[in-house]
């Protein structure tokens, strides 16, 4: 099992059993957790739950030891966060990031480019007294994660790629200003046209689904359909135009062309 996904599944067992734990059990069950996964256990559950490796490591030896202090902390003892002293803390956090972040289309960008290390430094020129961990943990509050790379290469980096997200989330936000639209286009998955099976079900009288070919040949088929997506990130509206021609910018253009005759004026 991937780094990502164990430490998916802790976060998950971890909230669904963290309102009826104190102190001293939360201790030992990160104990016990870490414990089963072997090498690396502590540090997944560290970074899952959020809680220190000395801590689980007391934990451990609480654990191997079987005994632990009598003494349980009362609600509201110990170190108040960050961000109780220190208020301003998530807002700067927040508006360092959201220029930064790319590729959801409910807003302008969306995931992190920068790492915590240079969040981090910023936030400490603003005047903010934080660690590149205190960032992570803030950041996977706010619904950030670290995630594994789907796709390849774009080539080396650019130098301004930074500023080029900028500059975009910028225009975005200034065009919404002034009501004036702006759009994300996509090309979804390309369909074969004719008797093919397709993912999902349908109402139909029971023991009599609807036929399809065996193989999905090229051959076969009657032709390509080509959906292209158009989606208004001010309105939250989607439209969608379905082409038989190839992926091209003539293509692109007419379907842009189509969604503003249709429905964008």
């Amino acid at each position: 099992m991937r780094l990502t996904h164990r430490v998916d599944d802790i976060r998950s067992r971890y909230k669904a059993i963290a309102p009826v734990l104190d102190e001293r059990a939360r201790r030992w069950w990160a104990a016990v957790e870490a414990r089963s996964l072997g090498h690396g256990g502590i540090e997944c559950v560290s970074e899952g739950i959020g809680m220190s490796r000395t801590t689980i490591r007391t934990g451990l030896e609480e654990l191997m030891h079987g005994s632990a202090t009598s003494r349980v902390r009362k609600p509201g003892g110990g170190r108040k966060p960050l961000t109780a002293d220190d208020p301003k803390l998530m807002k700067d956090l927040e508006r360092l990031v959201d220029p930064a972040t790319r590729g959801d289309p409910s807003c302008p960008l969306r995931w992190t480019c920068k790492s915590k290390e240079n969040l981090a430094r910023a936030l400490r020129d603003a005047g903010h007294e934080v660690s590149a961990s205190t960032v992570g943990r803030l950041l996977n509050a706010m619904g950030y994660s670290l995630q594994s790379i789907r796709k390849s290469r774009e080539g080396t980096s650019h130098p301004d790629r930074n500023a080029q997200f900028e500059y975009i989330a910028s225009t975005v936000k200034a065009f919404q200003k002034r009501h004036q639209p702006v759009i994300s286009v996509d090309t979804k998955k390309k369909e074969l046209v004719g008797e093919f099976k397709n993912a999902g079900r349908e109402w139909r009288p029971k023991g009599s689904p609807e036929l399809a070919r065996v193989h999905d040949f090229l051959s076969e088929a009657v032709g390509k359909a080509i959906p292209y997506g158009v989606y208004d990130l001010t309105r939250n509206e989607a439209w969608v135009s379905v082409g038989c021609d190839h992926d091209t910018p003539a293509f692109a253009v007419a379907s842009i062309r189509q969604w503003w005759r249709t429905v964008g004026r």
